[in-house]
């Protein structure tokens, strides 16, 4: 499952809008294939000298470690182990792992971090389009070397159960790194701030005017870049999940890039976007992902169970419909 964040950052949809009363640092650059930008408000000894530096250098270690487009990260190099004897890992790299499991579990096997086959099968990896669509038998046959039952984390590191097992933490991994960078200012002092990279988000505090940090979510349309709801989640993570901006047509069939695990096979609910807000981006992260792939009932199900903060839009006839679970309701306080 390839995700991609649907969020606008306040700083360039509202923050511009009014006038700060208190100083507010911008940092910003390139990191695991996107952008980062992070906003924090400026104290009384000035901007942190090296913070950028601090934030830079952490992030090229996030990516040497889980990146899948650097053949010789770690987790690149644990794809290319043909053995089914345990690798050994970072602890981090065992971390990351082991939450992506923990949510796949609890999505009942939809978060999975081992379908890159599939999508690569399907035209969305780094292989191009299909010059035809999948067959049953071509699922089946990538379908033998999916499934988290065939990954086991071990004191070792990770091991498989397959040799041919592909692990991808895209789904999660920029959760992480915004959580990393996060800790990373407030070792500094830093009470309030913004840190965002690919559309993962977290914040804390306030923006520099005295009030919340405000987030757009995105209006799930491909002809234009609107605004379906502004929100303020306090010292949170938000993420969102969406279909409607990566797929392709074929034969008058749309082909989404979202993969369902359970069927080898791109989505076909009318489930188009959903934001998840929890302490850690990288649960979030994963979340949205797992809770767009379910589909409408199945996400409201778990999102009640669990005590989630959950938003849902889907299409119908005549526009969208939405549904926030009452978690979100608690948590979120929307300015619109």
């Amino acid at each position: 499952m390839i995700r991609t964040g649907f969020l606008f950052l306040s700083l360039f949809l509202i923050a511009a809008c009014s006038r700060d009363t208190l100083p507010v640092a911008h940092l910003h650059g390139d990191t695991m294939g996107t952008t980062y930008n992070i906003k924090y408000i400026v104290g009384e000894a000035g901007e942190v000298e090296g913070l950028q530096e601090m934030i830079d250098q952490r992030l090229v270690e996030i990516n040497k470690l889980m990146s899948t487009y650097d053949p010789t990260s770690e987790l690149s190099r644990f794809n290319q182990n043909r053995f089914t004897e345990p690798f050994a890992v970072s602890d981090e790299t065992r971390i990351v792992v082991q939450e992506a499991i923990r949510l796949g579990h609890l999505s009942h096997g939809v978060l999975d971090i081992t379908v890159g086959p599939l999508v690569n099968l399907w035209g969305f990896g780094p292989n191009k389009r299909p010059e035809k669509i999948p067959t049953q038998e071509d699922i089946a046959n990538v379908r033998d070397y999916v499934g988290l039952d065939k990954l086991k984390v071990t004191k070792e590191g990770l091991m498989k159960r397959h040799p041919m097992l592909y692990v991808d933490l895209s789904t999660i991994a920029k959760g992480y790194g915004v959580d990393q960078v996060a800790e990373i200012i407030e070792s500094q002092g830093i009470t309030d701030y913004l840190v965002e990279i690919g559309g993962e988000m977290r914040v804390k505090g306030q923006r520099g005017n005295g009030e919340s940090w405000l987030i757009a979510i995105e209006k799930p349309v491909t002809t234009e870049r609107a605004v379906q709801k502004i929100v303020s989640i306090g010292t949170n993570a938000i993420a969102t999940s969406g279909d409607y901006r990566n797929y392709y047509e074929q034969d008058g069939k749309r082909y989404s890039h979202l993969i369902d695990p359970r069927t080898g096979s791109p989505i076909q609910h009318n489930l188009v976007a959903v934001t998840v807000v929890h302490p850690s981006s990288m649960t979030a992260d994963g979340l949205a992902t797992a809770f767009n792939v379910m589909g409408w009932k199945e996400a409201r199900k778990l999102a009640e169970k669990e005590h989630l903060a959950v938003f849902l839009i889907r299409r119908v006839e005549d526009g969208f419909e939405e549904w926030s679970s009452s978690e979100f309701e608690d948590l979120v306080e929307v300015h619109n």
